[in-house]
């Protein structure tokens, strides 16, 4: 018997126990980190695209899919898994644990490098594996030298300047000063700096960023309308002849920006008064969202910052009553860059509660709204208008 073993079995049993579930972790962590992920095939397009990390709300994924069907064009969405509870899907991606191990780090690097032509990196994250850098910087300059076609993308927090914001917006969730305004301002910053420095190609993924970076190209987020517009019934309709109150519904992906506290205090004080049954949905897979979309009449979405981004495309394309700030300034930008005006009924941490009421009291006013939706979302956000922006970029340079 070796001194561990013996070691061990003197243990008390739960400490026992608690330790034979650590080793089998560890073995199983060894195991993986020696099995590679099977890399996605490249192809033999002139121009071979390949987008990540972050593919936040599954928007690498769509713009990858949007790539494809330029002439001559292939594209990969890669993903950093980290532990959440519900992912998008993806092309490929390895959990956050390998992100630093030699062995995965290398295979990323050759397969990155000997296939891809063009790398469009979100929120400035690695894209190589994790090499001591808190950003894309290092990885840029090793593409670069490889000859690889470099374009910037964000999302919005990664870029967003808090203190710009609430300068200019009136109920902006930056205006209150704590550890996150503080921790997304000096990102922010360093994020602004970064894209001067690197001079390269830059898209941001909502129409308000251009305000934080007014070099960069608005690349239209990405939805299948189909799933929302089969899973939809009609607005209002069943309401009348059952008596049943309208629904209302939120989904905050990120309950401080997107302004829920306030949310919350309005709606559920109107369903308490009767007039509407308010859900407020979370922990609800992605897949799951039309059909629970798709059940609602109104859809809140968020106050304060001033833009519309994929939930509410989901919302629109699902024929729903979308409420929201978006805002005269982007709806103006809109306007000027699509010529479309956007179909959101805007409201406010102060307007919130008159609006939402005074949809219930004349849904035929409302239900006329929302029919606008479905073809907005068709015309912008489909992926066709992202493959042409995408477009501009997705070149080889010819050789003399």
């Amino acid at each position: 018997m070796t001194v561990s073993r013996s070691i061990r079995d003197s243990l008390p049993a739960p400490v026992a126990r608690t330790a034979k579930a650590v080793r089998a972790r560890l073995r199983g962590l060894r195991y993986s980190y020696a099995t590679l992920p099977v890399f996605p095939p490249a192809g033999a397009a002139p121009v071979r695209m390949l987008v990540g990390p972050t593919n936040s709300a599954g928007q690498g994924y769509a713009w990858a899919r949007a790539a494809r069907t330029l002439p001559g064009v292939e594209a990969v969405s890669f993903a950093l898994h980290r532990p959440v509870a519900f992912r998008f899907a993806d092309d490929y991606g390895v959990p956050q644990s390998w992100w630093s191990q030699s062995r995965w780090v290398r295979a990323q690097r050759e397969h990155v490098l000997s296939s891809y032509t063009h790398v469009l990196v979100e929120s400035l994250r690695p894209v190589l594996g994790y090499g001591g850098h808190p950003d894309a910087a290092a990885d840029i300059a090793v593409l670069q030298e490889a000859g690889v076609n470099v374009a910037l993308l964000f999302h919005g927090s990664d870029i967003r300047l808090p203190s710009r914001h609430a300068a200019r917006e009136r109920f902006s969730p930056f205006a209150r000063k704590d550890e996150l305004t503080d921790k997304l301002e000096i990102q922010a910053r360093k994020h602004a700096e970064l894209v001067e420095s690197l001079g390269v190609p830059v898209f941001v993924s909502t129409p308000d960023l251009l305000i934080d970076v007014p070099q960069a190209q608005w690349l239209p987020v990405v939805i299948d309308p189909a799933p929302w517009a089969q899973a939809a019934r009609p607005l209002f309709q069943k309401r009348h002849s059952t008596g049943e109150r309208p629904v209302v519904v939120h989904v905050p992906s990120s309950a401080r920006l997107k302004g829920t506290a306030r949310i919350d205090e309005v709606l559920t004080g109107l369903h308490e008064r009767g007039l509407i049954e308010y859900r407020r949905i979370a922990d609800v897979p992605h897949a799951e969202m039309p059909s629970v979309i798709g059940a609602a009449d109104i859809v809140v979405d968020q106050l304060g910052i001033g833009l519309y981004g994929v939930a509410a495309a989901e919302a629109l394309a699902a024929g729903r009553i979308v409420v929201s700030y978006v805002g005269s300034d982007l709806r103006s930008r809109v306007r000027s860059l699509t010529g479309r005006e956007v179909p959101i009924v805007e409201a406010d941490d102060d307007t919130l509660s008159d609006v939402v009421s005074d949809l219930v009291a004349d849904p035929g006013t409302a239900a006329a709204q929302a029919a606008a939706g479905p073809g907005f979302v068709a015309e912008l956000h489909d992926g066709r208008r992202a493959a042409e922006v995408l477009s501009q970029w997705l070149t080889v340079k010819e050789t003399l």
